[in-house]
């Protein structure tokens, strides 16, 4: 048992997992199977539910909105990175006022990273911050953007660039919805599983690297240690460093949840979002890799690990695809530079992640080159 945010006892069932987010709004993340009943317990008290649910899930709406006594609100939005825009949040806020929600309300998400990311934005600015629900359904949502209150939409100079600090209220990870998730995006999730191996716990990559990628499915016992896994690394971090001002001791706090992301951020944007968030970290991690070989930190032993653990699910670990000026620049407004200072997080050695500020452009070349860009 614990405490909603209404205040109201959630009975959890004894077999699922329960991770629990501690700080100024400490919330519950629970993961299992067929958890759809939580639901109604978690929007506990709302007169009103707003439903954030992609089109590709459209069909699923009616029934999800059926397991709720109170009045439901569906919104519908494009699939993928095209709903994380000022103006699909902006139709969202003009429902949301059609209907009458009120600071008592909650919405819910139904959907992937993308519409965690736009529902829990949508969240945080209406009224200055209502109640919010995330159900991932992608493997992705599960262990990155439902956990720890990052919010944001897109716009045209990059990714997540405009967007809020919302924890929700709870994190429902139903593994059953994995189900029917094309193998392609499971990997993809994996890019960020694999990640936490490599910031913070090394049992992630024994597990990946001991098991076969085959039995890497929804349904099997190693995936679900993953999950859980990847989520308490998530958790660990936040708790300590909900709005990215500093870790402790060295440690880079929140920003080490972005190894791999300042040059994966660039390709997204390079390839107009055709290329999965997931491919794009894996190529992002073994480039920071290569960096911090350069800089004198990272063995070339732990180098070739990189590489072999995102190949070994199935992710890239190489990209050609935009010349190497076009990436710099977009990664010189990433969110962790200062001034016209780069910023990248790097590994000293496996699980211990620090930051590299200002590396020297040879460096920057050399890696991409490793990775077989096109200096």
């Amino acid at each position: 048992m614990s405490i909603g945010s209404t205040g109201s006892a959630i009975e959890w069932h004894p077999d699922d997992t329960v991770l629990h987010v501690g700080g100024a709004s400490p919330y519950d993340v629970v993961v299992g199977h067929d958890l759809a009943g939580y639901l109604p317990q978690l929007a506990g008290g709302a007169s009103q539910v707003a439903l954030v649910i992609p089109e590709a899930l459209e069909d699923t709406a009616d029934s999800v909105a059926e397991l709720f006594e109170c009045e439901v609100t569906v919104m519908v939005v494009p699939d993928g990175e095209e709903q994380k825009s000022v103006e699909v949040a902006e139709a969202c806020w003009e429902a949301l006022g059609e209907a009458g929600f009120t600071r008592n309300d909650v919405v819910i998400t139904l959907g992937g990273g993308a519409t965690t990311d736009l529902g829990g934005y949508v969240a945080a600015c209406w009224l200055r911050g209502v109640r919010v629900v995330h159900v991932p359904t992608t493997l992705l949502g599960m262990v990155d953007a439902a956990v720890g209150g990052k919010t944001g939409v897109n716009t045209g100079a990059g990714k997540n660039l405009v967007g809020a600090f919302h924890e929700p209220a709870g994190v429902v990870c139903d593994l059953s919805l994995l189900e029917t998730l094309p193998r392609a995006e499971l990997v993809a999730g994996l890019g960020e599983v694999v990640k936490c191996g490599f910031i913070a716990d090394p049992e992630i990559l024994r597990l990946v690297e001991e098991t076969h990628p085959e039995n890497l499915v929804p349904s099997s016992p190693v995936l679900r240690e993953l999950v859980e896994r990847a989520i308490r690394v998530k958790i660990d971090v936040v708790v300590d460093d909900l709005k990215e001002t500093g870790g402790r001791d060295g440690h880079p706090g929140r920003e080490a949840l972005n190894y791999g992301h300042t040059l994966a951020h660039a390709i997204e944007k390079a390839e107009e979002y055709g290329v999965r968030h997931g491919e794009a970290v894996a190529i992002g991690c073994v480039y920071v890799a290569e960096l911090a070989h350069r800089a004198g930190s990272l063995s070339a032993e732990d180098v070739e690990r990189h590489r072999a653990a995102f190949r070994r699910v199935g992710l890239p670990t190489t990209y050609a695809g935009a010349p190497f000026a076009d990436l710099l620049a977009t990664m010189r407004v990433d969110k962790k530079s200062r001034g016209n200072q780069l910023r990248f997080v790097v590994l000293d050695e496996v699980g211990r992640p620090r930051v590299l500020a200002g590396p020297s452009e040879e460096h920057l070349r050399e890696a991409f080159v490793a990775i077989g860009g096109r200096a």
